[in-house]
């Protein structure tokens, strides 16, 4: 049997470390979500950007003035930042390169926003210390690629989202153990071997992520990982951008994962997109239990919301391992970069 590199192993820990933060005393966040704020920005760099992604849609379906803002943006648009604006930054390790400059500012006086939440996992990280808020993520060490920080970084953002919403904490916790549940069947029972072969021997490989509502975050955090861990090109796209000049690169040795595709929601937009990246020849691959004539179908669903985007989440990250083993590279290994990216 083939040693699980580390970044395997982090895979494979994921239904642990979710459940670990489902049997955690869970935060009071009355003070933050029982008064009005001006603004409300949430922020954070690569995946911890992107997570935030279903909790700005769901605090603006509740009529709240929230933003989201990546920290390199946020640091070149400070003005974005009011004096009455609720600051909520998420970095895995805590520690990453924007979001300290961010924190060296607000101690500096640059920036001066009513109140900072802190999203991480290291309790003792520049981020935790400084919050007046911190949501621990409870996911424990990572050796490499993000996977076990961003799905519980997605259920920490879930418990934030549901205190705005009103939603009682324990339903939440109840949701969370599911992701669990969910997340430990999948990782087991996807096989994307063939898919990620195909796609990554090809010659004239080209690699998209299409994703639409929350799955939007999956889309970006498929492609980003993918990058990282297979050192496969590969480019993620929200809603309908895909159409705007990249369906120029339709064709033979385009694999096109598409994201919530389901029965019983079902997405015209993105059936029709698949049918035709079919007609061009492209490798399409529908990531729910949709089925479309020509289209590869990987079954993979939850039984919530939240639920449903970590087993999108589980799939990007099986096919992110097989793509890097057919294309010769160790899964999840940094050539160039590291696990915390610190320059700015």
């Amino acid at each position: 049997m083939t040693e699980m590199t580390p970044f395997e192993l982090d895979i494979a820990e994921q239904p642990a470390a979710l459940r670990r933060l489902a049997e955690a005393d869970l935060p009071q966040l009355e003070a933050i979500t029982g008064r009005p704020w001006d603004r409300i920005v949430l922020t954070g760099m690569g995946s911890s950007d992107y997570v935030g992604i279903p909790t700005w849609r769901t605090l603006t379906a509740l009529g709240l003035p929230a933003l989201i803002i990546d920290s390199g943006q946020l640091l070149d648009n400070p003005g974005a930042i009011t004096p009455d604006t609720l600051l909520i930054a998420t970095s895995q390790s805590g520690a990453s390169g924007e979001v300290v400059e961010l924190l060296n500012r607000r101690d500096a006086g640059a920036i001066a926003p009513a109140a900072l939440l802190g999203i991480a996992d290291p309790a003792d990280s520049p981020l935790a210390e400084a919050s007046d808020v911190f949501l621990p993520l409870q996911s424990g060490p990572e050796a490499t690629v993000s996977t076990k920080s961003y799905l519980n970084s997605m259920a920490v953002h879930r418990l934030l989202a549901a205190a705005f919403a009103g939603e009682p904490a324990e339903r939440v916790r109840e949701d969370i153990a599911g992701m669990a549940r969910i997340t430990e069947q999948l990782i087991t029972g996807v096989d994307v071997k063939d898919i990620a072969a195909a796609t990554a021997l090809h010659p004239q490989r080209r690699l998209v992520f299409v994703g639409r509502g929350d799955e939007s975050a999956t889309s970006l955090f498929s492609a980003l990982i993918t990058k990282e861990s297979s050192k496969v090109p590969a480019e993620g796209f929200i809603g309908g951008q895909f159409r705007h000049g990249p369906f120029e690169l339709a064709g033979d040795g385009l694999t096109a994962v598409l994201y919530g595709m389901r029965q019983d929601t079902p997405d015209e937009s993105l059936r029709r997109l698949a049918t035709d990246l079919v007609a061009t020849g492209s490798q399409v691959v529908l990531v729910g239990d949709e089925q479309i004539p020509g289209a590869l179908t990987v079954r993979a669903n939850g039984t919530s919301p939240l639920s449903h985007l970590a087993a999108s989440s589980v799939v990007a990250e099986l096919l992110a391992v097989n793509l890097a083993q057919a294309n010769g590279v160790v899964p999840g290994e940094f050539r160039y970069g590291s696990k915390i990216t610190t320059a700015i």
